[in-house]
């Protein structure tokens, strides 16, 4: 059965979040969860609390065992981005992006059934 879970309009860059969603995709559900909790990337709270969500979401709504669960997708996709000005010398500007993303996971206890 698959499970997904999904965060939406997180204050990071996806560039910065694909780094942590690489360390733990393909791993336990639990063990990444342990691997994140060790991280010293700011942006990997936010993703193992999604995996935690998700692996909640599993057990309550679907009756999944959490010790079965593999994470086997993990994907970052950009999400809106706040166009700001910062002043400079002589009357210019520059512009700042500050980006947001959008994480997704999917969670499957080995049987491939869609939920």
């Amino acid at each position: 059965m698959l499970v997904k879970a999904s965060l939406r309009k997180l204050r990071t860059s996806p560039t910065k979040a694909n780094q942590v969603a690489k360390m733990v995709r393909g791993m336990k559900a639990l063990h990444a969860i342990e691997v994140l909790k060790y991280s010293s990337k700011r942006i990997s709270v936010d993703i193992r609390k999604l995996i935690m969500s998700a692996v909640a979401n599993a057990e309550n709504n679907f009756g999944l065992d959490i010790d079965m669960l593999d994470v086997t997708e993990l994907y970052v996709g950009k999400s809106m981005s706040l166009k700001r000005m910062q002043p400079r010398a002589k009357g210019r500007g520059n512009f700042i992006m500050k980006q947001y993303s959008n994480v997704f996971v999917v969670l499957s206890d080995g049987k491939g059934e869609v939920a």
